[in-house]
């Protein structure tokens, strides 16, 4: 019979939920716990959830057989403006479309047969995970990690709502696409900068991370040493001084201008001009973010006013207002030095300011030096060594590194700066306008201020009755839900309409999953026991944002006593996945835009009609090109083993991979020979090279998995199938290979797996069977693999016995074909065989 899919798939995995074989159990066992980054419920599973869940459930399933208890949870990121962009579009209410694409997602995701414990299910939606959430929200706030400020933030002006430096891309806000705008508003915030130099440091000890993740996170908390000093204005009422920072204090001499934020305590202060005024105004229609800033057309308002040089204080610089500068970064203010800086070098030609350099290529008089920076920055490394043409660094060759120290100590030694250390990092504000998310528990009395809710009152839910047919927070314009009382001294009160920005929702959750249904955050036994998350697996898109709040979140947890020490770094490994991708096909009209057709329109490069289409490669999957592939569809047509076969053999796992219907049917027809196999038992004898061979397949593809190599594993039991095929052996000794493949399969082919193990005589399911060891002496092989080099280049091979002498060695390379061939029948001038290395042939 041939194998089904349809058929056995439902029935195994009907069976391992009746047996609650992957239900998460705290116990004598050491505890493995894998975890996938959980996705957000937009309705439709596709193939990079394929791609992400198969890898985490080979793991589970691996450790799950080598003797672990294994935690593998599924759970939902759920809050969040799609839904309420969803409810706009469509009417309805968010929670409604939420927890319909839930149900959807979850039975797309389970054919898939993943061993996942569903009983730990939960969105970050819920009424109880927005409990908890709200109870460590006055946790942290009583341990001063939480505060309230007025800043200049991030607003999105179509989703009405602020954005994370983070969440700003090119300018614009991550989901909307709108051009990101700053404005003043009072926001929460969470003191991660407090925990700059630990989250900076600890990454030295992540050895289980990439190394990408581990720089890109040390780029962004962005540690520097610098000086921080003061300019004495001339003349300003009531700004005796301006404060500056900078990480090139040896660029001093260069300075041509000092320039402040619009939002700096000075620019606000002249904004009684009116021309003064629009130009901030305007300003501040730029995001925050230094993404935003650097793209920005550099523009500034001359304000008449001058400081002095802090060298000679008979040398002004005029002080601008310009619009690339932030107030929450440094001081809001800086000195620029064009001639080593592109940002001021363009911000001077623009102004018609001097531009004078303070060093050049070594060797460099101050006439060239200056001829050089005329048309654009010198920046040279700062470990380069250059001459310094400028400054009380004088004529000097050293490289910038050794002139910045000098110029602090210079500095602190005449009393004008010191050397400080700032990091890039800033707090994080997680204040946002709208509706759904996890309301902040606090309340506006007019009496007693800003205060906590009392944690006898939580949670604090939505309402359910709120409007989404006007722009901005259903919350504000809500009749009752603001309206309170005072937990401190009972008088009227106004709720927060803020709710929190959707990364605290998933800062979290790995630490909800080890008691998901508990009355508080986390339980401490259960945390200890399964925390920290052994393999924590997802999109390098998550690099910064994700990870580094979650780091922080661990942090605060632990201050708080809702984790142990152990666990301020969460996630003692992680594994980064490439993308699904897969081609497009397009024809152009008249005009020559691209017309994207479906993958089962083309056939041969051509449409029906014969049309040629242009076929663009491994391509990012994206609906609007058309070339998404359907996870329900393959697996309804090939069954869920092939596609979780083809996810994890074609690449590894770490770069992309390119979906081809040529691939899923090579992978299908894998597995229906596979099937095929355990129906071919004869009877007949023992064959030893079919053992060893079982037991190098054991060696193999266990270190395969256990390195994250899962393409390398899908090989080693190619070739195990291959040797089964083609061995004599019958009876026991085939079937006892059968096995040994069965429970190899069956981290990545589970219910093949299953099946496969019955036929081969199997005891119970092969879920619940210890995983395979191999037996050390057959790994030990007889014979050795030699190559052959004539004149310096490998030609063939040969498989001799490991005691062959040499002159029999000799005899067997000389005889052999393709030896023959390449030696055109010229003689032998030396023939060297270096014993289990190498057989050398000059002729």
């Amino acid at each position: 019979m041939p194998y089904d899919p349809a058929h056995s798939e439902p029935r195994w995995q009907q069976a391992w939920d009746g047996a609650g074989t992957f239900r998460a159990v705290r116990d004598e066992r050491p505890k493995y716990y894998v975890l996938e980054m959980f996705p957000y419920p937009s309705g439709r599973i596709h193939m990079g959830h394929v791609r992400n869940y198969t890898m985490g459930d080979v793991v589970a399933r691996f450790k799950r057989a080598q003797g672990f208890s294994v935690l593998h949870p599924m759970g939902w990121d759920a809050f969040g403006m799609p839904a309420e962009n969803a409810a706009m579009e469509q009417g309805g209410h968010p929670r409604d479309w939420t927890y319909a694409n839930i149900a959807t997602m979850r039975e797309q995701l389970k054919p898939l047969g993943l061993s996942i414990d569903w009983s730990r299910e939960f969105a970050t939606c819920d009424d109880a995970y927005v409990h908890q959430q709200q109870s460590m929200f006055l946790d942290m706030l009583e341990a001063g990690l939480i505060y309230r400020k007025s800043a200049m933030v991030n607003w999105d002006p179509v989703d009405m709502t602020v954005l994370a430096n983070e969440q700003v891309e090119d300018g614009r806000g991550w989901r909307s696409g709108a051009l990101v705008e700053r404005r003043e508003l009072t926001q929460w915030f969470f003191r991660i900068s407090d925990y700059s130099d630990e989250l900076l440091s600890a990454l030295d000890g992540l050895s289980g991370w990439p190394e990408k993740v581990r720089l890109m996170q040390a780029n962004w908390i962005g540690k520097s040493r610098g000086l921080q000093f003061r300019f004495d204005t001339v003349d300003v009422a009531g700004f005796p001084q301006i404060e500056v920072y900078t990480t090139r204090p040896d660029t001093l001499m260069g300075a041509s201008f000092v320039a402040i934020s619009p939002d700096h305590p000075l620019a606000r202060a002249l904004e009684s001009d009116p021309k003064v005024a629009a130009f901030t105004a305007e300003a501040r229609k730029i995001g925050t973010s230094e993404e935003a800033l650097e793209k920005a057309e550099k523009l500034g308002f001359d304000t008449g006013l001058t400081v002095r040089h802090p060298l000679d204080p008979d040398w002004h610089l005029p002080i601008w207002i310009a619009n690339f500068v932030l107030m929450d970064y440094g001081t809001g203010a800086i000195f620029g030095s064009p001639a080593h800086d592109e940002r001021d070098h363009e911000f001077a030609l623009k102004y018609g300011l001097p531009i004078r350099a303070t060093f050049g290529p070594k060797g460099s008089t101050l006439a060239e030096a200056d001829a050089l920076v005329a048309d654009a920055p010198y920046v040279p490394l700062k470990s380069e060594v250059v001459s310094y043409v400028r400054g009380f660094a004088g004529a000097q060759d050293q490289s910038g590194e050794a002139a910045v120290d000098a110029a602090i100590a210079h500095a602190e030694a005449q009393g004008y700066g010191e050397g400080v250390t700032k990091f890039r990092l800033r707090d994080w504000g997680i204040s946002r306008q709208r509706y759904w998310g996890c309301p902040i528990p606090v309340v506006h009395c007019d009496a007693c201020g800003t205060v906590p809710e009392a944690k006898e009152n939580l949670p604090v839910l939505l309402p359910q009755d709120v409007s989404f047919d006007v722009p901005g927070n259903p919350l504000d314009r809500h009749p009752t839900w603001r309206q309170t009382t005072c937990p401190t001294c009972g008088a009227p009160a106004r709720r927060e309409t803020d709710t929190m920005d959707t990364f605290v929702d998933s800062s979290w959750y790995y630490a909800r999953f080890t008691a998901p249904h508990a009355p508080t955050p986390t339980v401490a036994e259960d945390a200890d026991y399964w925390m920290n998350v052994d393999q924590y697996i997802g999109g390098i898109e998550h690099a910064i944002l994700h990870l580094l709040y979650s780091r922080f979140f661990a942090r605060a947890m632990v201050k708080t006593g809702h984790l142990p020490e152990k666990s301020k770094e969460p996630f003692d490994a992680l594994f980064t996945q490439g993308m699904v991708t897969h081609e497009i096909y397009l024809t152009r009209d008249e005009r020559g835009r691209p017309v994207y057709h479906l993958p089962e329109t083309v056939r041969d490069g051509r449409l029906a009609d014969g049309t040629p289409v242009e076929v663009i490669p491994s391509a990012k999957m994206s609906k609007s090109k058309k070339n998404v592939v359907d996870p329900v569809n393959i697996v309804a047509s090939f069954g869920a083993d092939t596609a979780r076969w083809f996810m994890l053999s074609d690449s590894p796992p770490e770069r992309d991979v390119e979906w081809t219907a040529a691939g899923a049917e090579a992978a299908n027809k894998f597995l229906a020979r596979v099937w095929r196999l355990a129906d071919e038992v004869p009877e007949g004898g023992d064959d030893p090279d079919l053992i060893r061979a079982a037991h190098r397949a054991i060696e193999d593809v266990t270190r395969a998995i256990e390195g994250f190599a899962f393409n390398k594993a899908v090989a080693k039991l190619y070739e195990l199938a291959n040797v089964i095929g083609k061995s004599p052996a019958g009876g026991e000794c085939r079937r006892a290979a059968l096995r040994i493949l069965a429970q190899l399969l069956a981290p990545m082919v589970p219910h093949l797996a299953e099946e496969f193990w019955q036929k081969a005589g199997g005891q119970g399911m092969v879920v619940d069977a210890a995983w395979p060891k191999a037996d050390p002496a057959l790994l030990v092989s007889d014979s050795v693999v030699l190559p052959i080099q004539i004149n310096g280049k490998r030609r063939a091979e040969i498989e001799v016995p490991k005691d062959m002498p040499k002159d029999q060695i000799e005899a067997l390379v000389l005889a052999d074909e393709t030896v023959q061939r390449f030696m055109e029948g010229l003689p032998v001038k030396k023939l060297i065989v270096v014993p289990g290395r190498i057989v050398n042939v000059v002729v």
